[in-house]
């Protein structure tokens, strides 16, 4: 499957991957625990009061922790989050937007 993800970071900010994936079983779980991994190494912090961390916390945090400048410029970096990304959601259309705390598919 082919999927756009795009990671907004501000008005004037934004990137936008395509990746093929095929989505489904261990890439999925995979993905997802490439996305706990991932938060937890780069000391992610909880986005909600109650410090309950769904997937799309996960996804937002580490999106948020490798910033614009690191995902502009580290192409296999990037590549890797968008396709994790597609895996972990099982979705074609992904928007990420930081400003408004928002995974939208």
């Amino acid at each position: 499957m082919r999927g756009v993800v795009t990671i907004v970071f501000n008005i004037r900010q934004s990137i936008e991957l395509t990746v093929d994936a095929e989505p489904g079983g261990a890439a999925s779980a995979a993905a997802r625990d490439w996305f706990e991994e991932t938060w937890v190494k780069l000391g992610c912090e909880p986005l909600r009061a109650s410090g309950k961390v769904l997937l799309l916390d996960k996804i937002l945090g580490v999106a948020d922790a490798l910033g614009y400048s690191e995902l502009s410029k580290n192409n296999e970096l990037a590549t890797e989050f968008a396709t994790q990304a597609v895996l972990a959601l099982e979705k074609p259309r992904i928007t990420v937007d930081l400003p408004g705390l928002i995974v939208g598919f």
